[in-house]
């Protein structure tokens, strides 16, 4: 019944938990070392620190002098006009998955280059009003809109690369990031 196969793995059986017997894991933990002598130490004395002083001496001369009344100073040009507008932003640039931030609450939305409705496709996942209804989106210059199924601007937003921030049509603050 027992092959020459099966006796040598009962025997080599055997032999390694007999092995694992004389093993030292069993053993009792060895002693603590014994404690360290305490380093000396030396006197600790206390006393009050001087006064401070003055860098100069003289504490009218400490700081100085505020600028006169008739300084120049920069300013913007009030003839400017508005700022510029930002770079333009490709639908490429903003296809993908953001991090939404609607008046404090959080959630995402996917926005992926499938033609749709104002532009490409939308998808909300558990977004508040009004990013709930979002359908499509699409990008005009540096500005990225949303929409709702009925072509409604839902949101309007600038910026670029990983970020975008602008209003709800409801007025609330929105902000995109990746």
């Amino acid at each position: 019944m027992f092959s020459a196969k099966s006796g040598v793995f009962i025997v080599s059986l055997l032999s390694l938990a007999l092995a694992g017997c004389g093993s030292s894991r069993f053993s009792p933990a060895p002693s603590a070392p014994p404690p360290l002598t305490p380093a000396p130490s030396g006197a600790i004395s206390n006393s009050q620190l001087p006064p401070p002083s003055s860098p100069s001496g003289n504490p009218s001369t400490a700081f100085p002098q505020a600028p006169a009344q008739g300084t120049d100073v920069a300013a913007l040009d009030p003839n400017a006009g508005a700022a510029p507008e930002g770079p333009a932003i490709s639908a490429g640039g903003v296809a993908g998955v953001w991090n939404v931030n609607v008046g404090g609450e959080s959630c995402r939305v996917a926005t992926p280059q499938t033609k749709f409705g104002q532009g490409y496709r939308a998808g909300p996942l558990r977004c508040p009003a009004p990013i709930d209804g979002v359908k499509s989106w699409n990008v005009s210059g540096s500005q990225l809109t949303f929409y709702n199924e009925n072509g409604e601007v839902l949101a309007r937003l600038s910026g670029g690369g990983q970020n975008f921030s602008g209003s709800t049509s409801t007025g609330q603050p929105i902000s995109l990031s990746r």
